[in-house]
């Protein structure tokens, strides 16, 4: 049954718009495209997501502890986590969409891009930025321990064969991997059973305990709280964009933004 007002019908010339028809012929007179309802998956992929993501991640620490003693090139490591880390959840995320959706990433998760998106990612990057500054006071105000995941990188930055695998998988596999999983998967599969509001507050603070190091204890309570306000922001853009992209995008930037600032090897307070 139509819920749209009296005289207002599918516009012919605007894809999922409406247009007045005065009863001789369509008016000028449009209105905004309606989004329908977001698309969803079942509450198990949003779980199977979380864990073919955390797993590997802590699988990988223990491999590459016990490879280490190979004296392997640098990059070989850092490719080796990449594939360890990324692999099982790009894997879970072709078996996810061909087993509870229709098999289209495009549809089941939201993958596509738009050419707005080169404006909207930047802007969705400059919203992450803002909620790092916000988040980031609170945490230095009230006192909470906070302390980057990047002293290796700090450390090996004149190493090419280190630097250039690791940004690939910083600037590239990291942001479409991450959102695939947890502003695809897991936020769809948590709108199934919450409102957004939730859902979207849920996956960010889970986003941001994905980048917690237990080596680092503690110390490391500062960093999931300014990551849960960026997983906060990119979960929102990907719930009113209905796609992944601006968030992608905006993802890529700040890391790549990240890392340009380690690897310069300027510190905050640095003259």
């Amino acid at each position: 049954m139509s819920t749209q007002p009296p005289g207002w019908y599918p516009d012919p010339w605007q894809p999922k718009g409406l247009r007045y028809w005065d009863g001789s012929a369509y008016t000028s007179d449009v209105a905004l495209p309606t989004k329908g309802p977001h698309r969803t998956l079942p509450i198990q992929v949003a779980f199977g997501a979380l864990l073919a993501m955390a797993v590997p991640l802590v699988l990988s620490r223990f491999v590459l502890r016990a490879l280490v003693g190979q004296r392997w090139p640098i990059a070989v490591y850092v490719v080796l986590l990449g594939l360890l880390a990324y692999g099982p959840p790009i894997m879970f995320c072709r078996y996810a969409t061909r087993r509870w959706g229709s098999g289209r990433l495009r549809d089941d998760i939201g993958l596509s891009i738009r050419r707005v998106d080169a404006g909207w990612g930047p802007v969705t990057w400059l919203a992450c930025v803002l909620g790092q500054v916000i988040v980031a006071s609170i945490v230095l105000a009230a006192k909470i321990p906070f302390q980057n995941n990047t002293d290796q990188i700090r450390a090996a930055r004149d190493n090419p064969g280190y630097v250039v695998p690791l940004l690939v998988l910083a600037v590239v596999a990291a942001p479409l991997v991450e959102e695939i999983v947890f502003r695809g998967l897991v936020l769809r599969g948590f709108l199934s059973r919450m409102g957004p509001v939730v859902a979207v507050a849920l996956q960010a603070v889970l986003f941001g305990a994905a980048h917690f190091d237990p080596e680092r204890g503690v110390r490391n309570l500062g960093l999931v709280l300014v990551l849960s306000a960026v997983g906060a922001v990119l979960g929102g853009a990907a719930y009113l964009f209905r796609r992944l992209a601006p968030g992608i995008i905006a993802h890529a930037v700040l890391n790549g933004v990240a890392m340009a600032i380690v690897l310069s090897g300027w510190t905050p307070g640095q003259q």
